[in-house]
């Protein structure tokens, strides 16, 4: 006989198997170290559209702006951020991309 779930058969590849476990916890796990802004680390108020140095830390090899999932930098600083790289690029002191 079929499972069912809400009324609806279950099909066999959907159906949780015993093995699941045993794989997730042989898994060797790893610690993540929580990223910090370095903006409020270094109490940075202000993000000067000319430091072409710090901004282009924080722009791929691509010419991309850099997340804050990657970047670890906390909201209002990566607004503040993305606005200083805009303005930088604007006057030409960082490339929009880079060659190819």
């Amino acid at each position: 006989m079929a499972e069912q779930r809400g009324g609806r058969p279950i099909a066999a590849s959907q159906r949780p198997t015993g093995g699941d476990k045993a794989i997730a916890t042989g898994k060797k796990q790893y610690f993540r170290r929580k990223k910090v802004c370095r903006f409020c680390v270094d109490k940075i108020d202000d993000i000067n559209y000319k430091d072409a140095r710090l901004l282009s830390s924080f722009i791929s090899e691509r010419g991309k702006i850099t997340p804050r999932r990657i970047s670890g930098v906390c909201t209002p600083h990566q607004k503040r951020l993305s606005e200083a790289i805009k303005q930088a690029r604007n006057i030409a002191l960082i490339p929009f991309a880079s060659r190819m």
